[in-house]
């Protein structure tokens, strides 16, 4: 048992008046007490444990002597020092003693004055300490400590009369006691105030500083009083109207199921989702709309119709995200490392997301970037959102567009339909459940149109950030937040996207991948990712640098990954069928094996053999896959001066030829070429793949090529490529797609590739590999093309004179 009050203290008993410091010795045993401060005056009651005190006790009470009582400094503190005891204490007396059990004792002491420590004698078998008495002040006519007396008695019966708990005699206690010392005291060790404020009363010997010190306590205890006791009169009328209102609900049930309404369930269930409604933080306006209808609900029978689609709506309302977030991670370092991890390259993105988290970070309220990645499949578009939303500690959800055509998709069906819902954006919302995602709105390219209108009108307001703080879907007929959301678009092609919603957003170019880029791609994600999904483990398997050159190379020829990694699936089922038949030692797969497991090879670099012949040339197509070479033939035959196009061709690319033809008749004497060549041939120039469209004007420099190289029979270069738009003055005009062309180059082995000289700004986007191993040309005539791509110069020293009949420049008739 420990030494701490059981009860509060009470004044002193009769006969034995407090503040007696006569006859004190100097030297007297100390009482350490916990968890109370024991004053002059008062009668305390103690349970006794400790050994050193069960000592201290029986010596005292043998020797009738008297005993100090210090409050320790820690209560937790079993066996105390000089250090753990205040400096003072109040000498008292023991009036009772009881043995509990063996160790245990019950006494009573009774204050008789101050006293303060000077110094520490004993510490063993118990305390003892010099002590110097402390006497109160004599009393004289003093009216202040009079005003004071009077104070701290109104102050203790208002505190009394708020305490109902406390007895009727208290009040007349404290108005029996005329010491203002004593009554200072008496009011400091009963109210409810910490161990130190108790403490500080005691060590206050000056008596009208005590008095303001116990005034000041008294008053506070008052104040905290009266505000609990406010309290509990709201809670009460709270609990009162909350009564009245359940009865007043009681009988309305009643009512209601004798009209045949709602069921006590049914209730409970409108209780639960407008308790819901309350917790998901509504704006004003549309917390306004959900109390309309939530009342209209309540009065519409359950077997109506309406009933159910108000229920709906309601439900809808409350388990939308309104205010509900996640905290970006902007930590730069550790995006940037996520985003690595996750995806080599594409430093244009990861510098935009960077630079986003940045000013996130200097300016909280930043609304979010609304992104559109363009580049060919498989670049890894749709897999970055889910980098970008990991980086930033986001929820992810993805929209996918492709095929979309009605414009309710996008905003809702109205209420007044069956089955009406809200519309995709809405519903993804639903689906992350915080206002902030990542929101990938995948192949936007591909938004149709017909008579239900036009999805990518409706995508205005999403992605407008003008305006989508106050989106309204047609379904939930309220404004909706989307300002805080990071949508991240991806597409294909620039070109079908109608130019008000391009306007909208940030578009970012993806290029296509070097060689270099896809083997790493494949040594740090695929191998890896396809071995675990058909169960094998790298000890189990490898592939060599040389086999994985030969299927990129050899097996697949595109701007992205995705049919590489189809590839080393097929790997992968190879090596997981030898392993299932009882393999054991590791299987390395080595260029050798390649064909055995995906059959023979079905690209090989055919340049070189298709430019062995006069009249073909080597050009540069873009396209949505991210570029490829563009074999252009040629060929004469006897005929009536027709020019034969065939491939698939646009109308701009058969005007290509025919400008490119005329050309080639204006410059035919410099050429070599005789000037009546048309008279009794015809030409005929093909654009393989014939089953692929084709249209655009930048195969004019290739056509050129070509026909140069038929008529003059001086073959074109294997190991150059080019592309350029002509005029019929032999300009060479920018083209578009310059990246991805020189990647499909890069791609098929081509060494040289000829440009146009405005061109020459756009080769900054090209990625380093490339550049270090293709040799760039930039031409601004078409003299200089030929130069270039011919294996010999066309031109001849001595060109024959011009014909009379045909101007130089001039354009023969061209028949539609």
């Amino acid at each position: 048992m420990s030494d701490e009050n059981k009860k509060n203290p009470t004044p002193g008993i009769a006969g034995i008046p407090p503040g007696t410091t006569e006859e004190l010795p100097q030297v007297l045993p100390i009482l350490p007490l916990r968890n109370s401060v024991f004053f002059p005056g008062g009668v305390l009651p103690l349970a006794v444990g400790r050994q050193k005190t069960i000592a201290l006790i029986k010596d005292a009470v043998r020797d009738d002597q008297v005993i100090g009582v210090v409050t320790q400094r820690r209560a937790e503190e079993e066996d105390p020092g000089a250090s753990d005891l205040h400096p003072m204490g109040t000498v008292a007396r023991i009036v009772k003693l009881l043995k509990m059990g063996e160790d245990n004792y019950s006494l009573v002491v009774q204050g008789l004055s101050r006293f303060k420590i000077t110094e520490l004698v004993q510490e063993a078998p118990y305390l003892k300490a010099r002590i110097e008495p402390v006497e109160d002040q004599p009393l004289g006519e003093d009216v202040e400590v009079e005003a004071l007396s009077i104070n701290l008695k109104k102050l203790a019966r208002e505190v009394i009369e708020l305490m109902p708990e406390l007895p009727a005699a208290a009040t007349e206690l404290v108005e029996s006691i005329t010491h203002p010392g004593h009554l200072a005291d008496l009011i400091a060790a009963n109210v409810d105030v910490s161990i130190e404020e108790k403490q500080q009363v005691l060590e206050t010997v000056d008596l009208k500083q005590r008095m303001k010190l116990v005034l000041e306590l008294l008053n506070r205890k008052r104040e905290i009083l009266k505000l609990s006791s406010k309290i509990d009169s709201q809670v009460k009328g709270e609990m009162s109207k909350t009564q009245r209102e359940y009865y007043l609900r009681q009988q309305l049930k009643a009512i209601k199921e004798e009209l045949g309404d709602l069921t006590d369930e049914e209730e409970e269930d409108l209780d639960e989702l407008a308790e819901r409604l309350k917790k998901v933080g509504l704006p004003p306006e549309v917390e306004k709309v959900a109390h309309k209808e939530m009342n209209r609900l309540r009065s519409i029978p359950a077997a109506s119709s309406e009933y159910t689609v108000a229920r709906t709506y309601l439900e809808w309302l409350a388990d939308l995200p309104w205010a509900k977030k996640t905290e970006d991670n902007l930590d730069i370092e550790n995006a940037r490392q996520v985003l690595d991890a996750d995806h080599y390259d594409i430093q244009k993105v990861k510098k935009r997301i960077l630079e986003y988290l940045a000013v996130r970070k200097l300016k909280n309220d930043m609304r979010g970037p609304i992104l559109c990645l363009v580049g060919p499949p498989g670049v890894g578009k749709t897999s970055l959102g889910q980098s970008i939303a990991r980086a930033i500690g986001r929820k992810f959800v993805r929209l996918s567009l492709g095929g979309v055509r009605d414009e309710a998709e996008i905003r809702g069906h109205r209420r007044t339909y069956v089955g009406a819902l809200p519309g995709r954006i809405i519903q993804s919302m639903k689906k992350a459940g915080t206002v902030n995602p990542v929101m990938l709105l995948d192949e936007v390219d591909k938004l149709g149109a017909d008579f239900r209108g036009d999805p990518s009108a409706a995508l205005l307001e999403v992605l407008d950030p003008e305006q989508n703080n106050t989106f309204s879907d047609h379904y939930l007929d309220v404004p909706y937040d989307l300002s805080r959301i990071l949508f991240i678009a991806t597409a294909n092609q620039l070109e079908p996207i109608p130019a008000p919603l391009r306007d909208r957003m940030e578009i970012i170019e993806l290029p296509g991948y070097t060689f270099d880029e896809k083997e790493h791609i494949a040594r740090r994600h695929l191998i890896r990712k396809q071995l675990k999904e058909h169960g094998i483990t790298e000890e189990q398997a490898e592939v060599t640098d040389a086999a994985l050159a030969k299927i990129i190379t050899g097996y697949t020829r595109e701007a992205g990954v995705r049919n590489l990694e189809r590839r080393i699936a097929d790997v992968a089922r190879s090596v997981a069928v030898e392993v299932a038949s009882g393999r054991t030692e590791k299987r390395l797969v080595d260029e050798n094996d390649v064909p055995d497991m995906l059959g023979p090879e079905k690209f090989y670099n055919e340049v070189a053999e298709r430019t062995e012949v006069s009249g073909v040339a080597t050009g540069l197509a873009w396209t949505a896959a991210g570029g490829d070479i563009l074999f252009i033939e040629a060929t004469r035959m006897p005929g009536k001066g027709s020019l034969t196009l065939t491939g698939q061709l646009g109308d701009v690319m058969k005007e290509s030829a025919q400008a490119a033809l005329s050309w080639v008749r204006g410059k035919s004497r410099f050429l070599g070429i005789e000037g009546n060549f048309l008279e009794k041939a015809d030409v005929h120039i093909h654009f393989p793949a014939g089953a692929i469209p084709k249209d655009g004007p930048s195969a004019g420099v290739t056509i050129v090529t070509a026909l140069v190289s038929l008529l003059t029979g001086i073959h074109c270069r294997g190991d150059t490529a080019m592309t350029g738009e002509i005029t019929l003055r032999g300009n060479v005009l920018p083209v578009g797609g310059i990246k991805e062309k020189v990647l499909a180059a890069h791609r098929a082995g081509i060494k040289r590739v000829v440009l146009p000289e405005r061109n020459r700004k756009d080769t900054i986007d090209i990625p380093e590999q490339a550049k270090q191993e293709v040799e760039f040309h930039f031409v601004s005539n078409l003299d200089e093309v030929l130069e270039l791509t011919l294996e010999k110069t066309p031109f001849v020293e001595n060109p024959a004179p011009a014909v009379p009949e045909v101007g130089g420049n001039v354009t023969p008739e061209v028949r539609a």
